[in-house]
């Protein structure tokens, strides 16, 4: 396999992956982003630890789905992240979800 054809599978892969990203991130309340790892979420909880002076995060989720094109199971029942770095985590806007204001539910 050459350098170009191993470019152009992984670039295939990112793709694949985005798409399915896309398909389903309006099943997820929390997108979470770590240093490794870019996860989607509907329960997270993260804790500040500190261990000899040194602050790390732990970050728990459960229900999850995890960007990773080399994973043949994205989706996760729990997953378990200890880190020294930033944790960024940001709510899903979910607006096809919002009933149109004005009309009675149901209809």
């Amino acid at each position: 396999m050459s350098a170009e054809d191993l470019e152009k599978y992984e670039t295939e892969m990112e793709l694949s992956l985005y798409k399915e990203y896309r398909d389903v991130v309006g099943q997820f309340a929390y997108v979470v982003e770590t240093e490794r790892r870019f996860y989607l979420a509907n329960e997270v909880d993260v804790q500040a630890r500190n261990a000899d002076g040194e602050v790390y995060f732990e970050v728990r989720m459960s229900d999850a789905w995890v960007w990773d094109m080399y994973r043949p199971a994205r989706f996760v029942k729990y997953v378990r992240v200890l880190t020294f770095k930033d944790v960024n985590i940001e709510e899903v806007d979910k607006p096809d979800l919002r009933l149109p204001e004005g009309e009675p539910f149901g209809g």
